[in-house]
């Protein structure tokens, strides 16, 4: 194979995702990694996007909701989880905080051979994609932290009984049918032990 001479720090910054933990203010009982939250909201995203297509008369690129979905906290890599409680405990905080997620995001942009930035610029620059496939990941991102409170209240936590209010509430805010959807018929089995997903089928 010849050798391109490129060289890029971007999958080496990528792959620390694993070590930035999520939810930091709080006593977890199951530790969750920024990599593996990101990969959650990319697949509940997808589903979000085949729902509104096939029972809403949507027509959203499933695929590329993914993609995004995937990328859509990639600037915690440098930022690190900054806590909800934190982010939005004044304006002038997120204010503070989006403008270095999006020198961030400039900056990760910048890792990238020449020839891929524009390629990935949707992806890390959230704002570039449409408002459709913003309010779907954006849906998927509650979801997947509605999920992690409900596993941690199953395991006796109480740390987050007042998170997954919230979030229950802020979900049916959104008043997307694709949400609902997915709400009733696929988050109530994710509280059940393997024994009784077996059960089910």
């Amino acid at each position: 194979m010849q050798e391109t001479g490129i060289k890029s720090s971007f999958y080496a910054y990528l792959s620390r995702l694993r070590w930035i933990k999520r939810w930091g203010l709080k006593r977890n009982a199951h530790e969750e990694n920024v990599m593996e939250h990101s990969w959650e909201v990319a697949v509940i995203a997808h589903t979000l996007a085949l729902i509104k297509n096939r029972y809403f008369q949507g027509s959203v690129d499933a695929n590329a909701v993914a993609a995004a979905a995937l990328y859509h906290d990639i600037t915690e890599v440098i930022t690190g989880d900054l806590p909800t409680p934190i982010k939005y405990h004044s304006p002038a905080i997120l204010h503070a905080y989006k403008q270095i997620e999006l020198q961030a995001e400039i900056e990760l942009l910048k890792l990238l051979p020449d020839e891929l930035e524009e390629d990935f610029r949707p992806l890390i620059q959230h704002d570039k994609l449409s408002i459709e496939h913003q309010q779907i990941i954006k849906a998927a991102d509650k979801i997947s932290a509605y999920l992690k409170c409900q596993a941690e209240l199953k395991a006796g936590n109480t740390e987050f009984e007042l998170a997954a209010q919230q979030l229950a509430q802020n979900i049916h805010a959104l008043q997307q049918p694709e949400v609902v959807f997915f709400m009733q018929a696929f988050a109530p089995s994710c509280g059940l032990t393997l024994d009784g997903l077996m059960q089910t089928h």
